[in-house]
């Protein structure tokens, strides 16, 4: 069983089994129903896919908060946040490739991203164990290297931008969908701004042309869902 609380915009608070996840924590974003207090004794990891401030979000000040909880990135952005607490041994570096091994079966795949970055590489992230994978694929344009999480991870839950402008749009999300072949999909990234008018109306058209399999579930900022 997976929970899935959407923060708005792209944050999200995931649990699997005993592991809670935390990803892209803006939680200041227009849409959060939530603030900083509420959510910074939760994680147990917190994954950011690119150091874009609505995705980098308050990292920094939860790590400040909750002295336990790891952050996993990219090296170069794993390095400027472990400068910023002052704790080397608080932040996971890696790059895109393969497992990073968090213990008891879990793990964590960087991915490709096709966006950019000030520091590092751009990713999205394969996160959880067997059967109980989420991909968030943080802010990207389509790509066929989807089709190789699919097969590779057979993630049961895909975290989707659908806003357009800086990433996909909602035809562009519906086709990822058709590469991942995702139990469920989520769209995300979308309304927060003016300029991304990708709309879950449309994508949940495109899903059923695309893939009609996948089951597409639009959450409202602060609703959570148990999904297996």
């Amino acid at each position: 069983m997976v929970k899935v609380l959407w923060l708005g915009h792209a944050a999200f608070l995931i649990t699997v089994g005993v592991r809670r996840f935390l990803i892209d924590p803006w939680i200041s974003n227009p849409k959060s129903p939530v603030n900083i207090d509420e959510v910074a004794p939760k994680p147990d990891y917190i994954i950011v896919t690119h150091d874009h401030s609505d995705h980098l979000g308050e990292t920094i000040e939860l790590m400040r908060r909750n002295t336990k909880v790891k952050l996993i990135s990219v090296f170069e952005i794993a390095s400027y946040v472990a400068e910023q607490i002052g704790e080397e041994g608080r932040v996971i570096g890696a790059n895109i490739g393969g497992p990073i091994d968090l213990g008891e079966g879990y793990s964590v795949i960087l991915t490709p991203a096709l966006h950019s970055s000030s520091r590092g590489s751009p990713t999205g992230a394969v996160f959880g164990r067997d059967g109980e994978y989420i991909y968030h694929a943080g802010d990207t344009g389509l790509m066929y290297d989807m089709k190789l999480i699919g097969e590779l991870y057979r993630p049961l839950i895909a975290l989707l931008p659908i806003g357009g402008h800086f990433t996909m749009g909602p035809r562009e999300a519906a086709k990822a969908a058709e590469l991942l072949k995702p139990k469920y999909v989520v769209p995300m990234h979308y309304h927060t701004f003016p300029v991304i008018k990708g709309n879950p109306e449309d994508f949940k058209k495109f899903v059923s042309e695309y893939a009609p399999e996948v089951n597409v579930i639009a959450l409202k900022p602060g609703e959570e869902v148990e999904l297996k």
